[in-house]
């Protein structure tokens, strides 16, 4: 492991949150101890490490996303509104100190792709496209109300599938942590594409069901 791959870094845990690389994360710190962290990360590269706090276990998960502020505003009685933005995604190494904040020792964690093929790579990329554009059109049909995609979604599989895990509610979202961890984009893409395509077939489903009820109504109207 090089030494470029290794930081010291403050730790932010938050309960159910898990960011993503190139993701916003607006934050609103109140805390005295984060505050002192804010003060700190501020005075240096502005960085600091998201990290998933599971409340019921009560503990940090291993791997979170490096987060830097990107905007900040202080109130005169301490108090800040920050934006961040998702960086390098880190493993904890060590926990160096707990007071006032948590420091720890991290080391970075990319995908290892290198040796993917990527025709089969852009190949899972369609598919996935094409399963989340209908999530969101049969999602608009059940709810009568109009969803639909950015304009800038990603092109980059890796980027799509960070984009994904992040935007995605329901079963995705209950993988969120499992999706981070993942150091290979084929295999995180896979993933996202047995989610959506299970969530496809059950919209699927119900609005069949819900086209059956509404031509049985006009029929007895």
């Amino acid at each position: 492991m090089s030494e470029l791959s290794v930081r010291e870094l403050p730790l932010f845990p938050l309960p159910e949150v898990v960011l993503f690389p190139q993701e916003y994360l607006p934050l609103h710190i109140f805390e005295a101890r984060y505050r002192a962290m804010l003060q700190c990360v501020l005075k240096s590269d502005s960085r600091f490490g998201v990290v998933r706090w599971d409340p019921i276990a009560k503990k940090m998960a291993d791997v979170g996303c490096c987060a830097e502020v990107i905007k900040h505003q202080t109130s005169q009685d301490g108090r800040s509104n920050i934006v961040t933005i998702g960086q390098q995604r880190f493993r904890i190494l060590e926990i160096i100190s707990e007071t006032p904040f948590i420091n720890a020792l991290v080391s970075w964690v990319d995908d290892d792709d290198q040796i993917s093929d990527q025709i089969k790579l852009e190949e899972l990329k369609e598919s996935v496209e094409i399963a989340l554009k209908d999530v969101v059109s049969l999602t608009s049909k059940l709810t009568e109300s109009e969803h639909v995609l950015p304009e800038s979604l990603p092109t980059i599989p890796r980027e799509l599938s960070f984009w994904i895990a992040a935007h995605l509610g329901g079963p995705v979202a209950n993988e969120q942590q499992n999706l981070l961890e993942l150091t290979n984009t084929y295999k995180r893409l896979e993933r996202e594409y047995e989610l959506l395509d299970h969530t496809r077939r059950q919209l699927a489903a119900r609005t069949a069901l819900k086209d059956t009820f509404s031509n049985a109504d006009s029929a007895n109207n």
